[in-house]
């Protein structure tokens, strides 16, 4: 399914940037873009042994488009998307999408934006999806598989569909360092005009810096000159690294086996305990990457404890045969003696 994520990524960015392009919110034109481009067909582009799969990386895919950085007009469309896409599965059960708790209070904040500023589709599709229970809350926002490795590839999405508040060219710009310094030169006014001169330089009545707005314009300058640094390193670093990555690969992967062999052979491994009696002997002088086992001992066939029986205790003929016969049990109860014995007994107890 990894291998379809690149194409599902750029159909939504595709759909997005023509909802874009409209310059506006409403469901009505996202639907009309919707139908034009057959995006419905979508669900058509994996076979039914990965139906759900595939459904799963649309809807996941998609659920990104919904959160922060982007702008407003891009997380609605990310809205409508994944609405439609809900709506639009060819499962008999429906996939439901995934929405992480941490994300929660995201989606919270962004009904409340599209309240306030009376976006009704945006709020009835929103409250559609939660009335159908489309979403399914988790721990985390992607499933976690223990004991599997992945590639871990760092997504990268269009710069257009970012939120405005967040390029600071749009935010310092002139207008607004002409506003502040208008503002700055009135409440130094207003300041003198109540305060005599030798309380103005009070500092419980001066409460903004002298010179506030060419700091804030110097402090912006210097931040874009060493982002621009950190990109070309980056850039630089990547391209040169590019020629040299396969050999620094193979040499990396080669001193991890050299490592690993020679903690393996460096080290006896312990014998279970069926074989314990067998000691092993390790050869640490030798230079080769190989081990070397040196049997010290001798295996010694021992006769069994009945043959030595046999051979070292020696009993009469009569014993061994009372002895290998059958046991009487009135001999284990009571005494066989004479007669005469019997009448001595009687009359001596008299």
């Amino acid at each position: 399914m990894e291998n379809y994520r690149e194409q599902v990524k750029a159909d939504c960015e595709q759909i997005l940037g023509r909802f874009q392009e409209k310059d506006s919110v409403r469901f009505q034109v996202f639907a009309t873009i919707w139908r034009e481009m057959n995006f419905s067909h979508i669900f058509y582009g994996a076979v039914k042994r990965e139906g759900r799969a595939f459904v799963r990386l649309i809807l996941d895919t998609a659920y990104g488009y919904f959160l922060p950085p982007f702008s407003f007009q891009i997380r609605v469309g990310g809205l409508y998307l994944l609405y439609s896409l809900y709506q639009c599965q060819t499962n008999a059960r429906r996939k439901q999408i995934r929405v992480a708790l941490k994300d929660w209070d995201v989606v919270k904040k962004f009904e409340k934006d599209a309240v306030d500023a009376q976006h009704v589709d945006a709020v009835y599709i929103l409250r559609r999806l939660m009335f159908l229970k489309a979403f399914h809350f988790t721990a985390m926002p992607t499933l976690l598989d223990y004991q599997k490795r992945r590639n871990v590839v760092k997504s990268t999405f269009c710069e257009n569909f970012m939120d405005r508040s967040s390029h600071l060219p749009e935010i310092i710009n002139t207008e607004l360092l002409e506003e502040l310094s208008n503002v700055h030169t009135m409440y130094t006014e207003l300041k003198s005009s109540v305060f005599p001169p030798p309380q103005q330089t009070d500092s419980s009545v001066d409460l903004i810096h002298r010179d506030m707005v060419p700091q804030l314009l110097s402090t912006v300058k210097d931040f874009y000159k060493w982002r621009q640094r950190k990109d070309t390193r980056t850039a630089e670093a990547k391209d040169s690294g590019e020629g040299t990555s396969s050999g620094q690969e193979s040499s990396k992967r080669a001193r991890l086996i050299a490592s690993i062999k020679s903690k393996a052979y460096g080290e006896a491994a312990e014998a279970s305990k069926s074989r314990r009696h067998r000691q092993v002997e390790v050869n640490f002088s030798s230079s080769e990457a190989g081990p070397s086992f040196k049997p010290v001992y001798t295996r010694i066939n021992r006769p069994s404890l009945k043959a030595r029986t046999k051979d070292n205790v020696h009993i009469i003929s009569k014993v061994w045969k009372d002895a290998t016969g059958t046991t009487n049990v009135s001999r284990l109860t009571s005494l066989e003696l004479d007669r005469a014995e019997i009448k001595s007994l009687r009359e001596n107890s008299k």
